[in-house]
């Protein structure tokens, strides 16, 4: 069956606009994907820890574009990235605010001394609590919102395509035993289940290339039949829900 018009603009439109850095803008300032609000707020936490510390590292950074929003930023400010097209976005983001940006080669031991900063970010990053605790000064904070292992599952139901398992486990309960088990105390937990909206297929076309270890083999030609059976859902509704996983801790290190 030949597909509608307007399916074939939104296949276009989401397989030409290119993706740099970490920003979804494109997707999200138009309206044509919103985010439901989470019963914290990562930002709001962050503006209160920096305003304590000297010495901060983002692990993660994407482009820069979350940590140069934070400015003014603290005396001392280190950032990791390890995801190729970022580094040089994040470089050219943030060298200019003083933050030097780290090439991460070693997820499990980042380049820096014992015991270097008051406050380390994680903002949907890998961490290795151990490390994270060498890197703390003494009475630091690490503060880290994760993305759960229940989370875009909806999407493999839509498009057919294989159930992810790797992260089943990855939720805040074992989360917090990790970092508690290396010694620190959690002062923050949360966790919660909320809706990504999506208004168009093109959206979720950028999306998911995007955000390509979600779906590691996702194309166009691959999932046809899924996309347009999505499309169908959309015009007939509205919209399409796809339930997020987030989580979210703070820990300090003991003095």
């Amino acid at each position: 069956m030949m597909a509608d018009a307007s399916f074939l603009t939104f296949v276009s439109q989401g397989t030409e606009t290119d993706f740099s850095g970490w920003d979804f803008s494109y997707i999200t300032k138009t309206g044509r994907m919103v985010e439901a609000p989470l019963p914290w707020s990562y930002g709001s936490r962050v503006v209160d820890l920096m305003s304590k510390s000297n010495t901060l590292l983002d692990m993660g950074t994407g482009g820069g574009e979350f940590l140069a929003s934070l400015k003014p930023l603290p005396a001392t400010v280190h950032a990791t990235e390890g995801y190729a097209p970022n580094i040089d976005v994040a470089r050219k983001t943030l060298e200019p605010l003083g933050v030097r940006v780290a090439v991460l080669e070693n997820e499990d031991r980042l380049p820096y001394e014992d015991g270097t900063f008051d406050l380390i970010l994680n903002r949907h990053e890998y961490y290795h609590p151990e490390d994270v605790m060498r890197l703390l000064k003494p009475g630091g904070v690490f503060l880290t919102q994760q993305v759960g292992g229940e989370d875009n599952k909806k999407f493999h139901t839509l498009l057919g395509a294989p159930e992810k398992h790797t992260f089943d486990d990855w939720h805040l309960a074992n989360a917090r035993k990790q970092l508690h088990g290396v010694g620190f105390s959690i002062e923050k937990a949360e966790e919660a289940m909320v809706n990504q909206r999506f208004y168009d297929v093109g959206a979720i076309i950028y999306y998911l290339k995007a955000v390509a270890f979600e779906i590691p083999d996702f194309s166009v030609e691959r999932y046809r039949e899924g996309l347009e059976a999505i499309h169908s859902s959309i015009n007939a509704n509205g919209f399409i829900d796809i339930p997020s996983h987030r989580f979210l801790l703070q820990a300090r290190k003991p003095i």
